[in-house]
């Protein structure tokens, strides 16, 4: 990748689905025979999926001590499930009911899935409160990272992508106020680590 980036056939170079010790062994090596490092991992993020972008980059890119490095996002909408398209079961059209996708309807059908649906009933009454749609409460949460580079998304109508987009107009209301509710609702908010006498705790009390 320093070759291609140096012959300007690219700008930079990112890792995708790489685990925080495969980034840093990366960074080790670029840094040893003097080579251009990734920028930025492409991850899985949304409501329901965070540790890695909430806590395992942050902590990379610190101990790497690299500004200018972040995270380049994918599936906002967890496949789909946070549309709440999902909320009475498989519609025939959906993307759950192809026999491709027999580990999504899985996953929506378990227990932890009916939970998830439940999460979301709660979280469209902060949507309607903010005047946007789930998917874009969704999306504008992604956004307000502070880590988060871009979040890509993934649309099969024109419709959709318009209605994805609109998650821009949503981002100045997501005040801190409207995220401590909506980590309320998930109860998944991942703790980070800190060092406390050469031993790590964990802060921020019980997950």
């Amino acid at each position: 990748m320093t070759y291609v980036i140096n012959q300007g056939m690219a700008m930079y170079w990112g890792t995708s689905r790489w685990t925080a010790m495969e980034i840093m062994e990366a960074y080790s090596v670029a840094r040893q025979f003097n080579m251009i490092p990734p920028v930025c991992e492409q991850a899985e993020y949304h409501m329901f999926q965070r540790e890695k972008v909430e806590v395992q980059l942050p902590e990379l890119y610190h101990k790497i001590g690299r500004a200018g490095v972040g995270a380049m996002t994918w599936s906002p909408l967890a496949c789909g499930i946070i549309t709440g398209k999902y909320e009475n079961g498989i519609p025939e059209t959906s993307r759950a009911s192809m026999k491709s996708y027999q580990w999504l309807k899985d996953k929506i059908v378990s227990d932890d899935g009916r939970k998830q649906q439940a999460k979301l009933k709660e979280l469209g009454h902060i949507a309607k409160k903010l005047g946007c749609t789930l998917p874009q409460l969704a999306v504008a949460w992604c956004l307000r990272n502070e880590g988060v580079s871009s979040v890509l998304l993934g649309s099969s109508n024109p419709e959709q992508l318009t209605e994805n987009l609109g998650a821009i107009q949503v981002l100045p209301k997501m005040t801190s106020h409207v995220v401590s509710d909506i980590d309320h609702i998930l109860g998944n908010r991942p703790y980070k680590r800190q060092k406390t006498d050469n031993k790590l705790s964990l802060a921020g009390g019980r997950r």
